[in-house]
């Protein structure tokens, strides 16, 4: 055993000091390189974590975009039942219409607020514009749109107002005054 030991020493001593700085370096490349590889590994696995909570989340976008055609046609009906006078279709109209708006609910779907407000091009949908006072202010909701957590379902479908400018509204009073010459 002795023998060995010596022999070993013997063999250290032999090797330069070069090449012993040598592996060091390869064996901290190796080491940096793993160290990068288990990094680059444990972002994967909290990506694909963070993926399928998101697919998770809107899975049932498909869905929900059916039934939300659903949700209009209840409304619909109940403005219909109110001039028809029936209590007991019209109860058993706003249970169903209830109960539909509850699940909805629960999976994350809620209205787009849009009477009163400004127009938003993410959240409406331009049908129709009237003159105002002011410019881009939605003064009629005709369907609502619905968001489903954080993400558009369906655009609101909006009427808008339109200021009229200055100009505009300078040449219509001269088209006025010239029509109201000729007539006289």
């Amino acid at each position: 055993m002795k023998n060995n030991a010596e022999n070993h020493q013997k063999k250290e001593e032999n090797v330069p000091n070069t090449e012993i700085e040598q592996l060091k370096v390869q064996l901290d490349q190796y080491t940096n390189n793993l160290k990068r590889l288990q990094a680059d590994f444990e972002n994967y696995i909290k990506r694909a974590e963070k993926d399928k909570q998101e697919f998770t989340k809107y899975a049932s976008h498909r869905l929900i975009s059916k039934l939300l055609n659903t949700l209009d046609d209840f409304e619909r009906t109940l403005n219909i039942v109110d001039v028809v006078n029936d209590k007991a279709i019209k109860e058993g109209i706003e249970m169903v219409y209830k109960q539909l708006q509850k699940i909805l609910t629960e999976e994350g779907v809620k209205p787009i607020e849009a009477a009163e407000k400004k127009f938003d091009p993410y959240m409406h949908e331009v049908l129709d514009i009237v003159e105002g006072k002011e410019d881009n202010k939605i003064v009629d909701e005709l369907q609502k749109g619905y968001l489903l957590h954080d993400k558009v379902l369906r655009t609101s479908k909006v009427r808008i107002t339109k200021s009229q400018s200055k100009e505009m509204s300078k040449n219509n009073n001269e088209n006025k005054s010239e029509i109201n010459a000729e007539e006289q």
